[in-house]
């Protein structure tokens, strides 16, 4: 029962509150649930909401008992004669007289029980999916929806997560944040001007911004009504601010419903940190204290490897020193036999480079004849080594340009074994292809300067 005094004032509130809530207009037996539920209020409402709709008896026949309820025995009777209203009408309540009024203060700051908690799409989808039906990708909806609102609205707006929902969740507990959750029905009237002038204010950006991931999702998409429903939203704009709580569920910390200034929706963002922060501030410090415990683990698992390791690497260096020692020495005196090969095997190539250029040398000499006199059929031919020096020699102009060649390899000078002969005006390079034609059909006749381009061996 309801006790005096400030307590007594306080519960007197909370009764009063919860009667209204859930029709439940008998006084004896709203308190006999609410001490069911040690007065928290939102366990209290929450029970009725689901009774009213699990499918159970309440549901089907308008009655229920204590073990629905886990009552005492003495409201029994009550429940039985069926002064317990058949169910919670959200159409006449509305979510928002349950989980926060239009003045964005929910039952959770109110009352400071525990918040209203639900399961995310992720599970909706996870079902769903067990079942064979195909489900479209959070992802997909996501950016579709960034897309449309940046078309209709610019691109200064929340940072909005291109993720699912549960994506966006759980980003946000790896940030110790959060979740702003912004649901868009752009069929209603007041969202035009509440996204111009409130959602996309500087003010209330760079906030959301900083405080908070962000993720929004539109009605008419399949994550986006999801939502809507999981949430109860019956009033457009609407906003929620949740978080991630224990048994996979999600709790419900704040929302706002219907049109809201950017002061109003600041404020109300403010407060919810302000009050609720302190759960992401112990979240964090228990991060923390994870990871120095893992950090401390792994560093003493980390030194006593590094000692057995050491005192392998030791006995390793010991026999491999041994070893190597063995080793450099059959080398040494590999390599010197090698060298000594080496040498032998360069002074012997050499010479047989030497001998076989002189050969060559010869036969190119007594290739090319008795060089002519000068006269009207005879060319004169000058060629420009690759070391500067000059030769010059006179060739029948019928000649052809390959005894250009085989005066080149007579002289001996030339150590290359590829080269051009080329003229520089115009340049022309008297390559294979041209070797074959006489100096006066080639352009060479009377006289010609050409000069040797070496080619890279």
């Amino acid at each position: 029962m309801a006790e005096s005094g400030s307590g007594g004032q306080g519960q007197g509130e909370k009764l009063q509150y919860f009667q209204d809530v859930t029709g439940v207009d008998d006084p004896l037996l709203a308190e006999q649930i609410l001490d069911a539920h040690q007065w928290d209020l939102g366990a209290a409402v929450g029970t009725l909401m689901d009774k009213a709709g699990d499918g159970g008896p309440r549901a089907d026949t308008g009655r229920g008992t204590s073990s629905d309820w886990d009552l005492p025995d003495e409201t029994t009777g009550l429940l039985e004669r069926g002064l317990v209203p058949t169910s919670v009408n959200p159409a006449h309540h509305g979510p928002s007289e349950v989980f926060g009024s239009q003045a964005s203060r929910s039952n959770y700051d109110r009352y400071q029980g525990s918040p209203p908690s639900f399961e995310g799409p992720g599970e909706y989808h996870e079902r769903r999916g067990d079942q064979g039906s195909s489900v479209p990708s959070g992802t997909a909806e996501a950016e579709a929806f960034l897309r449309k609102f940046e078309q209709e609205y610019g691109v200064v707006h929340p940072n909005f997560q291109r993720t699912s929902f549960m994506d966006a969740l759980r980003l946000a507990g790896q940030q110790f944040k959060f979740l702003f959750v912004y649901l868009h029905s752009p069929e209603h009237a007041n969202t035009p001007l509440f996204c111009e002038r409130t959602l996309c204010s500087e003010p209330v950006v760079q906030f959301v911004n900083e405080n908070f991931v962000a993720w929004g999702g539109d009605v008419r998409e399949s994550e986006g009504f999801q939502m809507s429903n999981s949430l109860k939203a019956s009033t457009y704009p609407f906003c929620a601010v949740v978080m991630g709580s224990n048994n996979q569920r999600i709790a419900l910390l704040q929302q706002v419903e219907g049109p809201r200034t950017a002061e109003e929706l600041m404020s109300t963002l403010q407060r919810v940190v302000e009050e609720q922060g302190s759960v992401l501030v112990a979240s964090r410090v228990e991060e923390e204290e994870r990871q120095l415990n893992r950090r401390l683990r792994e560093e003493q698992d980390a030194a006593y490897q590094a000692a057995l390791q050491a005192d392998q690497e030791r006995e390793r260096l010991r026999r491999e020193e041994a070893a190597r020692q063995a080793r450099e020495e059959a080398e040494a005196e590999q390599r010197k036999r090698e060298e000594e090969e080496a040498a032998r095997r360069a002074v012997q190539e050499a010479a047989e480079r030497e001998a076989a250029l002189e050969q060559r040398r010869l036969e190119k000499a007594m290739a090319l004849g008795v060089e002519p006199e000068k006269g009207p059929d005879v060319t004169q031919v000058l060629v420009r080594m690759p070391n500067g020096e000059r030769r010059e020699r006179r060739f029948q102009n019928c000649t052809k340009v390959s005894a250009i060649y085989d005066y080149v390899d007579s002289l001996g000078t030339l150590e290359a074994v590829k080269y051009n002969l080329v003229t520089n005006f115009p340049r022309v390079v008297y390559g294979p292809e041209k070797r074959g034609q006489t100096l006066k059909d080639a352009g060479l006749h009377p006289h010609a300067s050409l000069f040797v381009l070496v080619e890279d061996n």
